[in-house]
């Protein structure tokens, strides 16, 4: 009875319990950060350990959601640990700015700091912080009261992080209140400004202190706030100070008001006389070129080199070492009269000195230019340190592009920098020299000095040489007889400069047309009535092959330059295409040509086609035509031959057929395709200058090539799956077009992207044989962009000089050895040649090798053009006989698409397999023809 008893009141307890007890939930979180962290700084029994729970910290991730809690414990402990975990606090909080300034700990922060070490990187963290936060206007305020109040530290670097941060965070347009300006001489001023506070810091008694203060105020200045012109006063005593980096802030100082300021009057201390300021800070900058840092001096010279609004004489002086006028101010010549009638009597010449002047002129008290401008360039090109000598030859090229005057009072001093100890120093003088060339002709003793250059034993030198003399005006014949004599010493010595100095001497000659034609009997040996011995045919200066017919049209146009010739239509300039007038003529043709194919609405209407095909042939023919309009023609014939491609694509019967029917047509059209693909890659890598709307224009007809494809793979592969990467892909680039060229849109109306976007929501929603229905529907419709020219299109493009291809001799190897083969070619207007340039050897077995150049193998001789000069090595088995290789010079480009949308086609719900973020094409162009080396690996002997 009591065991039933017991059983019963088990079950009815067991009841009550399951029906009013209700069943618990379960929830996952993951655990907090800032509890973590808390816990661990608990724990902590030493400030050591507090510093190795950070570090351990530190290297973790920190969610979003969790950093306002992380920031709340480290302040929490901020004030109980040692000045290395202080620190380290400080660290960590500059990095999550974006909840550090809601929690107003900046107020009170810095107040209950004993270490100066600790102080200075809290300054730091909070410079960080407003650096980080421009938009916030309290922040930006409570953090500059912070640095005033501190202004007043013993300790340097405190000073130096207040005044970064005032030179960071300030303005000049808010004055400081009385409260906050609590650093040096704010007992005088109520209300200052930052500029005044930071300026009372140029004479602390700490020399980094100063440095900081005038960084500060530079900050100042390239944050576009207008430095007031009281400081110059005191930037220009600094220029004297003991310290280095306190001069070497100065002159950079000086500089920058002399740019503000050009034209205000400053008055010459001790003296009556004024000046303007950029005059004044030129002869002090000038005066620092002699300063007992080389640092200074670089910096001086390179400053000195941008001041183009300084007077004529005072820039003249600057080359000469003597004083001007003993430093006096030169009286008019009716000054000096009026003085005369004055005094009622002239000098008779019978008393000793009767007409001397009457004060005593003390030349330390009247300088209008310190002496130590005097001959600044001078004492920089004789300096020591080669560093400054080129900073000097640079100021000069720079003044001199700018002055003409001056480039010929200082062409003496720049070819006597050829003779400079230091390879770099020649090099760069040679290269200013070319950049003056159009202001300057050389005469006999200079060319003698500069010829004597082509005996240096560096290659880089002698081909700058040559550049420069392409470009060089000299004065006499004897000097074009003196340059021939020694370029052609230059071939017998240096027989690898063979193509560098016909170049130059076909430049020369065309250059000086009436100096070349009196000596042009005594060039060839020709004789009024005695035959002159034949020229040796061993000698490479007299042989005439087939290469040099590229230099006879300069001897015609050497002639037709002479006075008096009469230009006759059948020889004339104007009838050649090639007169005074012709590029203007051809830029218009340019343009016409553009405007008659963009009266084209529809390129399937009859004629159209023919058109293009015409107006590519007349591009094409334009660009051999003028050299300077390469470019620019080049690139309009090749995209509108990618436009004549697509649409005889799109007129092929494959879209009247059934799929089986139309293989044959099937590959052509994917041929087209595939070549349209190439074509935009090269137009928008093979081109330098275009602008944003041409490379979308480029990308707009890479879309149609790509959309093309697409419908030429659905057309030809059976089954879904196989369509939907390549789906997917283009979708991406669709969205990665919107993404790029947002900004262009408006000039794609009625064009194919545009409609892609209008249809992207449907797109994105459809099966993937609805969407090659609706692009091939929208292929049909697009109507076609009309092309916009910028100002100047440049086409990248490669010469390779050696090896020739000419040699008959093999170049014979031992297999599986390696052997060297010399590079040289030249590059124009190549962007970024280090890392886009290869070389590719193709082997008779259709192996093919792509070597990478050294950056060092990169020279630039001028401007647009670089010189590769490099090895490959070679290595092949036993051949049986010679064969050639061929050697050839690839661009590398690589095209990647930006991250897509999240939006997913409704017919695929899983990206498995797909890329997820980018997506990269590489491919090479070929730039430069390929050139056939005979090569002979033999058998190794044993």
């Amino acid at each position: 009875m009591a065991a039933h008893l017991k059983k019963r009141v088990y079950e009815e307890f067991s009841k009550v319990t399951l029906e009013e007890v209700p069943a618990k939930k379960l929830r996952l979180t993951k655990p907090s950060k800032s509890a973590a962290l808390h816990i661990d700084l608990c724990k902590a029994t030493s400030p050591t350990d507090a510093l190795q729970y950070l570090l351990h910290f530190a290297r973790k991730p920190v969610e979003a959601e969790s950093v306002e809690g992380v920031v709340r414990i480290l302040l929490e402990h901020y004030y109980k640990v040692c000045n290395t975990a202080f620190m380290k606090y400080s660290l960590l909080l500059s990095i999550w700015v974006n909840c550090v300034w809601k929690l107003d700990f900046s107020k009170n922060f810095a107040c209950v700091l004993e270490s100066h070490q600790v102080l200075a990187q809290l300054l730091d963290t909070l410079l960080i912080i407003g650096t980080q936060l421009p938009d916030k206007i309290a922040v930006i305020q409570r953090l500059i009261d912070v640095a005033c109040k501190h202004l007043s530290s013993t300790y340097f670097r405190v000073r130096n992080k207040c005044l970064q941060l005032l030179g960071c965070l300030g303005t000049v347009d808010k004055p400081l209140s009385k409260e906050t300006d609590a650093g040096a001489g704010a007992q005088t001023s109520p209300v200052r400004d930052v500029q005044s506070v930071i300026s009372d810091y140029f004479q602390d008694q700490d020399p980094r202190v100063r440095t900081a203060a005038i960084k500060a105020m530079l900050q100042l200045h390239e944050r576009g706030m207008k430095i007031q012109q009281t400081i110059y006063n005191q930037a220009c005593k600094l220029l004297s100070d003991d310290y280095e980096q306190v001069r070497s802030a100065a002159v950079q100082m000086v500089w920058v008001l002399s740019q503000l300021y050009p034209e205000s009057i400053v008055p010459i201390p001790s003296s009556n006389e004024e000046i303007r300021l950029v005059d004044d800070s030129f002869g002090k900058i000038c005066h620092m070129v002699s300063d007992g840092s080389w640092v200074v001096r670089v910096q001086a010279a390179k400053l000195l080199g941008s001041m183009y609004q300084v007077s004529p004489h005072f820039l003249e002086q600057t080359l000469d070492k003597k004083l001007m006028s003993d430093l006096r101010r030169k009286r008019t010549a009716h000054e000096r009269a009026k003085e005369l009638y004055a005094s009622g009597e002239f000098s008779s010449g019978r008393r000793w000195a009767d007409d001397a002047p009457k004060e005593k002129v003390d030349t330390s008290g009247v300088n209008l230019i310190d002496s130590g401008a005097c001959g600044a360039f001078v004492h920089g090109l004789e300096d020591e340190m080669y560093e400054v000598r080129i900073a000097a030859v640079e100021a000069l090229c720079s003044l001199a592009q700018s002055s003409p005057s001056f480039a010929e009072k200082c062409l003496d001093f720049l070819v006597d920098m050829f003779n400079d100890e230091i390879e770099e120093v020649r090099l760069q003088s040679i290269h200013v020299l070319r950049q003056i060339s159009t202001h300057i002709t050389l005469r006999e003793d200079q060319l003698d000095t500069v010829l004597a250059v082509l005996e240096d034993s560096s290659r880089d030198i002698r081909e700058a040489l040559h550049e420069l003399l392409c470009y060089t005006n000299v004065s006499t014949k004897e000097c074009i007889q003196l340059a021939l004599v020694e370029l052609l010493k230059n071939l017998t010595k240096y027989p690898t400069d063979r193509n560098s100095v016909w170049k130059c001497l076909k430049f020369l000659g065309a250059r000086h047309p009436t100096l070349v034609l009196p000596i042009v009997p005594e060039l060839l040996s020709t004789h009024p009535y005695f035959d002159t011995p034949e020229p040796d045919m061993d000698d490479p200066a007299c042989i005439l092959t087939r290469d040099h017919f590229n230099y006879l049209p300069y001897l015609l146009w050497c002639s037709s330059q002479l006075p008096g010739r009469k230009q006759t239509a059948s020889s004339g300039l104007e009838a050649s295409g090639v007169g005074s007038g012709s590029l203007e003529s051809a830029q218009n043709f340019l343009q016409d040509s553009l405007i008659r194919v963009s009266a084209l609405q529809n390129l399937e209407t009859p004629g159209a086609q023919d058109l293009l095909e015409f107006t590519i042939r007349d591009l094409q023919r334009l660009g051999e035509l003028q050299t300077e309009l390469a470019g620019s023609a080049d690139f309009c014939a090749t995209y509108l031959h990618c436009q004549l491609l697509l649409t005889k694509a799109l007129q092929e019967k494959i879209w009247t057929m059934a799929v089986p029917l139309c293989l044959k047509q099937n590959a052509k059209v994917s041929t087209a395709a595939r070549q349209i693909l190439d074509e935009t890659y090269k137009l928008e890598f093979l081109y330098s200058g275009l602008e944003t709307q041409q490379i979308a224009t480029i990308h707009n007809v890479r879309l149609q090539a790509k959309a093309l494809q697409l419908i030429l793979t659905a057309r030809s592969k059976r089954g879904v799956d196989c369509v939907l990467g390549v789906c997917e892909k283009f979708l991406q680039d669709v969205e990665s077009f919107q993404r790029l060229f947002m900004t262009e849109l408006p000039h794609f109306q009625d064009s194919f992207v545009e409609k892609l976007l209008e249809l992207m929501p449907r797109l994105t929603a459809c099966k993937p044989l609805d969407l090659v229905k609706i692009l091939q529907t929208t292929l049909r419709q697009s109507r076609f962009i009309h092309l916009k020219l910028p100002e100047q299109i440049h086409r990248a493009s490669a010469t390779i000089i050696e090896p020739t291809g000419e040699s008959d001799n093999p170049l014979k190897f031992t297999s599986g050895l390696v052997v060297a083969l010399d590079i040289d070619a030249t590059l124009e207007h190549v962007q970024d040649p280090q890392t886009t340039v290869k070389v590719q050897v193709l082997y008779p077995d259709g192996q093919s090798h792509i070597i990478h150049p050294k950056p060092g193998d990169f020279r630039t001789p001028g401007p647009g053009r670089v010189r590769l000069i490099t090895q490959v090595y070679l290595s092949h088995s036993a051949w049986t006989e010679a064969c050639q290789i061929e050697v050839r010079l690839l661009l590398a480009y690589s095209s990647s698409s930006s991250k897509p949308s999240a939006s997913k086609p409704a017919w695929n719900e899983s990206m498995d397999g797909l890329p997820t973020s980018e997506s990269c094409i590489e491919g090479t162009i070929h730039l430069s023809k390929p050139v056939k080396v005979f090569i002979m690996p033999k058998p190794a002997h044993r």
